[in-house]
């Protein structure tokens, strides 16, 4: 008997190793790339070519990563406002604000503004915006919805006031390097991502900031009453956000040389929502991923590299994300669980 019980416990506890790493909530989002990057090795030909041009890699990954960078930042910010049961719909127009700024203080190919300081206006203004949102969120106690919204629509009003409505084009070749620049190979915004996504993780894992966020999501009151500042919290998750945005504004406006206050950042906040609540982040708070919503964000880039390389009319790829949006909230729903938990 001891024998045969000995055989068994092994074998158990095997399966229970596999059942457990399926269900990591970092597979899913895993496996949604792997198989859209695998639609494209068949699909695109050359997908997963490289070649080296005047010592930078070029190739369709490259593209993707690059082109991603902006997403992945305002995904980050959106990460933690989202853990607090809150949602940040004004990413967009603190993305146009703050490329405009920048766009205008640096001006022509001799700058009207030194660079350094201009970029830090351009931050500062962001940083502006969030601290905005957070008051009406934290202090007013405005539904966070109804509180971005504000921004939402004043923000990219406030831009393409300050353009008239034109595009601000600018010449100064060095604040191109931070949105189309190479550093040992690789695009300059990918270290941009790299260094926020990396101090992000430290806060959240090596101080109480993680711990603190995910009480504030699980239950604010309760929080409150066990003596967490929630006010200042909630406050500095949406300043952090618009920060990241400020950010993702920049290297934008730098990438495409000029600041469209009409249309940067036009929808970005709903690709930065899909791209945490794909990434595993629960949308009823207390619950995040940012590793997960770095990944959310490369399978919106990829999907929408895919669409684009396929020839498919553009307009399908806004059909395709609010049916992946659709899948995503109902998977979350705990009323679609028990229904399958009663059919299985």
């Amino acid at each position: 008997m001891s024998t045969t019980g000995a055989t068994v416990k092994p074998s158990a506890q095997a399966a229970a190793s596999r059942t457990a790493w399926l269900q990591h909530p970092l597979v899913r989002p895993l496996g949604a790339l792997v198989a859209l990057l695998l639609v494209d090795a068949f699909l695109v030909p050359g997908f997963f070519h490289l070649q080296v041009k005047e010592g930078h890699l070029y190739g369709a990954i490259i593209d993707i990563l690059n082109r991603a960078a902006p997403l992945m930042l305002a995904a980050l910010g959106m990460t933690l406002v989202i853990a607090t049961r809150g949602i940040d719909i004004s990413v967009g127009a603190v993305v146009a604000l703050s490329g405009t700024v920048s766009a205008m203080l640096i001006g022509g190919s001799e700058p009207t503004t030194p660079m350094a300081l201009a970029l830090a206006a351009s931050l500062g203004v962001a940083l502006l915006c969030g601290l905005w949102n957070g008051v009406l969120v934290a202090g007013i106690k405005l539904q966070p919805i109804v509180a971005t919204l504000i921004l939402m629509v004043a923000g990219r009003g406030l831009a393409q006031l300050l353009t008239d409505g034109q595009i601000v084009t600018v010449y100064y070749e060095p604040f191109f390097f931070l949105g189309s620049g190479y550093l040992a190979g690789l695009p300059f915004s990918l270290f941009v991502v790299a260094a926020v996504f990396a101090a992000t993780l430290l806060l959240v894992k090596k101080t109480a900031l993680g711990l603190f966020i995910q009480a504030v999501g699980i239950n604010p009151v309760a929080a409150r009453l066990a003596g967490l500042r929630t006010a200042t919290l909630i406050t500095f998750v949406y300043v952090f956000c618009s920060a990241c945005a400020g950010l993702a504004g920049m290297l934008i406006t730098s990438n495409i040389k000029s600041a469209d206050a009409n249309n940067a950042g036009l929808l970005l906040e709903l690709d930065a929502i899909l791209a945490v609540t794909l990434g595993g982040t629960s949308l009823a708070g207390g619950k995040f991923s940012l590793v997960g919503s770095m990944i959310g964000a490369l399978i919106i880039q990829t999907l929408t590299y895919t669409i684009y390389s396929l020839g498919v009319p553009p307009e399908v790829n806004m059909v395709v994300k609010s049916i992946v949006v659709f899948v995503v909230c109902i998977s979350q729903s705990s009323e679609f669980k028990n229904i399958l938990r009663r059919s299985a």
